[in-house]
């Protein structure tokens, strides 16, 4: 039988450790949820990243999601196989390409938000709307500085 580790209470008391394992929890719920459509975080952040501010530059795109060259190379690669990015030579500079969103991305991104919100949906059933409303605010306040707004 597959049965649940038990911490040592001393660790199920940290709220750091209490936060990791609810991180740990969300991240397979959500990654579940995209990889029922045969894409990963990181093709979620870049669609929604250009869906959100349009056509930028492929350095400036991994710069703004902070991921690696080569990493953000594949996921740029896995989104043009599948004809929901193209990319072009940017004519603000020839040496460089521009990313945009296609049509079909956007479409695909509209799939993504529906199982994304299911996922949030599995991931606080235990919390009703105000205790939803007030585990976000601790998180963003938690978060201080390094908490994303809206025009990060």
């Amino acid at each position: 039988m597959n049965q649940q580790p038990v911490p040592p209470r001393r660790l199920a008391e940290l709220p750091s450790w209490l936060l990791s394992r609810a991180a740990g929890v969300g991240a397979g719920i959500v990654g579940a949820a995209l990889a029922a459509h045969g894409m990963r975080r990181q093709h979620f952040s870049v669609l929604h990243a250009l869906a959100e501010q349009g056509s930028v530059s492929q350095a400036e795109l991994g710069r703004r999601l902070g991921i690696d060259r080569s990493d953000l190379h594949t996921v740029l690669g896995d989104l043009e196989a599948s004809a929901l990015i193209v990319r072009t030579p940017d004519p603000r500079d020839l040496r460089r390409n521009a990313v945009a969103i296609t049509p079909l991305g956007e479409e695909a991104l509209g799939e993504l938000d529906r199982a994304i919100d299911g996922a949030q949906q599995t991931l606080l059933a235990p919390l009703d709307d105000a205790e939803r409303a007030e585990l976000a605010r601790l998180l963003v306040l938690l978060l201080g500085d390094s908490a994303p707004t809206p025009d990060d």
